[in-house]
């Protein structure tokens, strides 16, 4: 027969966890066993009654990362099996947050056998008197991610070594919960020696000393404790379009909500050129709220969810950044990118997906972005400084004849070279536009201040006195 791993569990605490048939496999077995950690009371008791055993614990030191300590013990173990069958032993059970166990599963040089083992589990829903039907998440202290985390759900923290591993989960769940939430720490479960102590978030890595049988439970958090969470809001706008949610939302439409999609998007460019974090991250959130609304309408008329819009930018973004989430080579630019990702007619012009309704000086920009990426661009800013020149003549010329709808065509042809002007330089002109209008405005309103300190009104002024406070206006800035 071909040598093989034979993994046996040690249960999660002194002997009498360990299952009868694992016990007498022990005692009849006069060979060498390994296991993850000799730090284990049942270890302790079956190498006083003469079982040997060889443990890893050496590794947890030599590695900086647990993943290179678990990958080095299942490289170890498969070596030694090449030569013969052995006997792997690990704490709890073989399949239960076994990261060595898992690895040699994953491996072909050996056959695994898993033999069996007592899981902690059983033992911890009863001291803790939860239910696991009600939602039960087991999570591995020293290899998880913040994202993965699901509150609503009796939340378990196995492997909880050390003070610093229980700091670093104190740390991530300090991210959504309080100082004061209560947490449960329980030290070798279901034995003789079972310790429960329930204590405040912050206090976790401080109250008691961690090692291979400590437990970190975390009881089930309402909604409302979870506000930051894109759970919370969604379950939110679920709630004020349902039948005893807000009237107003309840009536909105896709056509009704176009007005606040613009406005809210302006609200943000505003707080961003004022350099305001505050009023950067409120104003994310009405833009947030917009995609929110329009996504929950879509869901109440059967058409989409918010799934499916984050599906959609989320599978774009992976498709249109190849060089980051694939191994293959490509050339194709983000334009070749982004057409193979159209379903719509063939025939379809490139300046098709230019957004017609946007304002007019932010449409010039994006169409002459668009012809200037298949090369139908001026090949120097000069010459389009000399096509301004012609443009502006032709514009002195419509108004010295009077011809109103010549001078609106020439001045909207003035217009837009200086947007391509704009592009050449990699300035966004709306933007530029919307911030000389902001600067317009607080310098006219200072102005303004002056007239009502010298009591006075605009008709009373001369634009001389008006220039002197618009150039006093200036200095102010």
């Amino acid at each position: 027969m071909a040598n093989k791993i034979e993994i046996i569990g040690l249960g999660a605490g002194d002997i009498e966890q360990l299952p009868l048939g694992v016990y007498r496999k022990l005692q009849n077995e006069k060979r060498l066993v390994f296991v993850r950690t000799i730090d284990h009371p049942v270890v302790q008791t079956l190498h006083e009654e003469g079982i040997e055993f060889h443990g890893f614990d050496s590794y947890y030191e030599t590695y900086d990362h647990f993943e290179e300590v678990y990958e080095k013990i299942a490289e170890t173990l498969i070596e030694e099996a090449v030569k013969e069958t052995i006997i792997y032993a690990v704490p709890g059970h073989p399949m239960l947050a076994e990261k060595t166990v898992e690895l040699l599963r994953k491996q072909t040089t050996v056959e695994v056998e898993i033999i069996g083992g007592h899981s902690f589990l059983d033992d911890l829903f009863t001291t803790l008197n939860i239910d696991p039907i009600d939602g039960f998440q087991l999570v591995d202290a020293t290899f998880f991610r913040r994202e993965e985390l699901n509150y609503a759900n009796h939340l378990v923290f196995c492997q909880v070594y050390d003070a610093f591993i229980a700091s670093e989960v104190k740390l991530t769940l300090l991210e959504d919960l309080p100082p004061d939430h209560k947490v449960t720490i329980v030290e070798a479960v279901g034995t003789q020696g079972e310790k429960v102590r329930t204590v405040c978030l912050e206090d976790l890595d401080r109250v008691m000393k961690m090692s291979n049988l400590t437990t970190v439970y975390v009881s089930p958090t309402v909604k409302e404790g979870l506000t930051h969470q894109f759970a919370t809001l969604r379950s939110v706008m679920k709630e004020l379009r349902g039948p005893n949610g807000c009237p107003w939302d309840q009536k909105q439409t896709h056509e009704s909500l176009r007005q606040y999609a613009v406005e809210e998007v302006y609200e943000l460019i505003d707080a961003i050129n004022q350099e305001n974090d505050e009023g950067i991250v409120e104003e994310l959130g009405d833009v947030l709220l917009q995609v929110m609304l329009h996504s929950q309408i879509g869901e109440d008329n059967g058409y989409f969810t918010v799934d499916d819009v984050i599906r959609g930018i989320t599978n774009k973004m992976i498709h249109r950044h190849p060089h980051v989430f694939s191994d293959e080579e490509t050339n194709k630019s983000w334009e070749e990118l982004k057409a193979e990702e159209k379903n719509g007619p063939q025939d379809e012009f490139i300046l098709d997906s230019v957004i017609k309704h946007a304002p007019a000086l932010q449409v010039a920009y994006k169409l002459q972005q668009k012809v200037s990426r298949v090369g139908f661009d001026w090949e120097k800013v000069d010459d389009m400084w000399d096509k301004f020149k012609e443009e502006s003549a032709e514009f002195h010329e419509a108004v010295e004849q009077k011809d109103v709808g010549e001078m609106e065509n020439e001045l909207g042809d003035m217009l837009f070279v200086l947007a391509n002007i704009a592009k050449f330089h990699k300035i966004n002109p709306e933007l530029a536009l919307k911030r000389t209008n902001e600067k317009f405005i607080s310098r006219f309103n200072e102005v303004e201040r002056q007239v009502r300190h010298a009591n006075k009104q605009f008709k009373d002024m001369t634009l001389p006195e008006l220039d002197l406070f618009w150039d006093e206006a200036k200095r102010k800035e």
